[in-house]
């Protein structure tokens, strides 16, 4: 059975989230995937109070555009990087699906 990351969010308007993410079986370093993590969404985070009003389409959008950035800096085959990168996405994205949800306001997705 493939370890498990336990990660909570508090969105902006207070909800809670609580995820259980399935980590790579190749991976190497459960905490720092967590400080990585927590480092980019205090990043996102902190970037959007100073940018104002931002559709979160274009933050995914922009998350996605790092993805495939980080994808083609790895030196490997690209076929290789971004198989990789498809199989977490797609992995992340299924743990979100379940995630728990907890109180908070109204809010955009």
């Amino acid at each position: 059975m493939a370890r498990q990351l336990p990660y909570d969010v508090t969105t902006a308007t207070g909800e809670k989230l609580a995820f259980e993410f399935p980590l790579h079986e190749q991976t190497q370093s459960a905490m720092r995937v967590s400080q990585l993590l927590a480092a980019v969404l205090a990043t996102v985070d902190r970037e959007l109070r100073v940018l104002g009003n931002t559709a979160n389409g274009d933050v995914m959008q922009a998350l996605a555009m790092a993805l495939a950035a980080r994808t083609a800096m790895l030196h490997a085959p690209y076929a290789v990087g971004r198989q990789l990168a498809s199989e977490l996405a797609a992995t992340a994205l299924a743990a979100a699906e379940h995630c728990g949800r907890d109180g908070g306001g109204a809010g955009h997705a």
